[in-house]
């Protein structure tokens, strides 16, 4: 850019480039990087996400913040800098970010949107005029010390972190609000069922319980995966040498940056490697993928049992959050279970989109980056949103048909499996095709061929002993 190039025309004002002049909105903060780029990137009209932005805001500040401490910065200009980009990072300004997520180079428009924003600002601040970049430069005085290929990946991380660690918590309330289901029907028998056929008794808590663990386990692999994100190459600027920064900067910037995001950062191994690798971040999106494919299920299962309500298994009720249909009066339909699945299916090719582009990083840069971030945050989001719905515009409000549970549980042909250890398989198969045909249960076909005594038969066919280890009719010892 030409300062001495930069006049007003109308409604438009004219800066200067590398490769030319571009006409810029007088009015707009940007300049005239982020006006090409928007020009040439004119695909999917999506914003970046406002956490994305304010994540690259919050290194603009520790940038101007440390390089000032470290002597490299004037505090005139620091001060209108870092004034600058926290005014962002507050949520002012972010209609100023108009480079779309699909944009080529590792990020650099992004990166030029955000530094020619904070220019412009500061030396509004200093009572200089928007697109005359003195006394402060987008790229001499906001962008010193950094190359977009650290900013991009490190705004990334940090980003990635603080909407993983949100995460994290509505899958406590999630994990949290299941378990107390599990509590609640822990005495509801039922039958348990296996290729969706008949299969031996169970407790509806037992199967909630499942859900839970189920719910923390994946909780425990997001923490896992995010302690990798963690780590921070800022200051490796261009292909991980850290040229052009001070021998003291890398620290001192994960040091700032972990004061100022609150979030507990960590300075990468080696440069060279979070440059190259999308590895943590890919890592992170196959846990939440994992985490998808879970919650997809449980959702799948609770559209089952609540089914009906005549027609269907209805052994739990779902709380009624709007009417069903359009034409058919009183229907109401599990619409929570059903956004949650349609949240989990588009996490789930986030994810392949995420993979695709870890792998095609090429040599010292991955210029994937804009799109594999946007898929990702993107995920941590619609994630955090749907479960929290989901706990608690459904799972809260789940109660169970005991009845129903219980009538299901006794007429199950499972029930059959009891008799196994004392008639053998094959005999107990038979009694249960003979009732199955008839229409009669278990109990009254076995009596009726003298395989057991009505005494010993009632304590084997206690469906509620079935659904805890051992021999149902043999009393275990403690």
């Amino acid at each position: 850019m030409s300062d001495s190039t930069s006049t007003a025309r109308g409604t438009m004002r004219i800066e200067t480039d590398s490769l030319g002049q571009v006409e810029v909105p007088a009015a707009a903060w940007w300049g005239a990087q982020t006006q090409r780029a928007a020009d040439n990137f004119q695909i999917s009209g999506l914003p970046q996400h406002r956490a994305y932005t304010v994540s690259t805001a919050l290194v603009k500040v520790a940038a101007g913040e440390v390089n000032m401490q470290l002597g490299l910065l004037d505090q005139r200009r620091g001060d209108a800098i870092v004034a600058a980009a926290r005014r962002i990072a507050q949520g002012e300004f972010l209609d100023q970010f108009i480079v779309d997520p699909f944009q080529a180079g590792a990020g650099t428009s992004h990166n030029m949107n955000a530094n020619e924003v904070i220019a412009n600002l500061a030396n509004a601040s200093l009572g200089g005029q928007r697109g005359v970049y003195a006394p402060v430069h987008p790229n001499d005085h906001v962008n010193m010390g950094q190359s977009t290929n650290d900013v991009i990946p490190t705004a990334t991380r940090i980003c990635c972190v603080r909407e993983g660690v949100a995460l994290l918590a509505v899958l406590d309330a999630l994990g949290e609000a299941l378990q107390a289901k599990a509590v609640a029907f822990g005495d509801v028998l039922k039958s348990a069922r296996t290729h969706l056929q008949d299969a031996v008794p169970i407790r509806l808590g037992q199967e909630f319980g499942g859900y839970a663990l189920a719910v923390r386990r994946d909780r425990e692999r997001i923490a896992e995966a995010l302690e990798g994100t963690r780590r921070l190459g800022i200051g490796g600027t261009a292909a991980g040498t850290g040229m052009n920064t001070h021998p003291a900067y890398h620290q001192a910037m994960v040091a700032r940056l972990a004061e100022i995001t609150g979030e507990r950062l960590v300075s990468a191994e080696d440069l060279f490697e979070p440059m190259q690798n999308a590895g943590d971040l890919v890592h992170l999106s196959s846990a939440l993928r994992t985490l998808a494919v879970t919650l997809t299920r449980i959702a799948n299962d609770l559209r089952l049992l609540s089914s009906g309500p005549t027609t269907g298994l209805r052994e739990i009720h779902l709380p009624a959050v709007q009417p069903g249909s359009s034409i058919m009066p009183g229907k109401v339909n599990p619409v929570m279970p059903e956004m949650l699945n349609m949240v989990c299916y588009h996490v789930m090719g986030n994810d392949q989109t995420v993979a695709l582009c870890g792998q095609a990083g090429q040599l010292e840069l991955n210029v994937m980056m804009p799109i594999l971030a946007y898929n990702l945050i993107q995920s941590c989001q619609v994630l955090r949103g749907g479960v929290e719905a989901f706990t608690e515009r459904c799972v809260r409000g789940i109660t169970a048909d005991r009845e129903r549970c219980q009538r299901f549980a006794e007429g199950s042909m499972g029930l059959a499996t009891a008799l196994n250890p004392y008639i053998g398989y094959s005999a107990a198969a038979k009694v249960a095709q003979e009732a199955l045909a008839r229409g009669v249960s278990l109990r009254q076909v076995v009596l009726e061929q003298g395989l057991l005594a009505a005494e010993e038969l009632d304590a084997i066919l206690d469906a509620r002993r079935m659904t805890e280890p051992g021999i149902p009719g043999q009393e275990t010892s403690s």
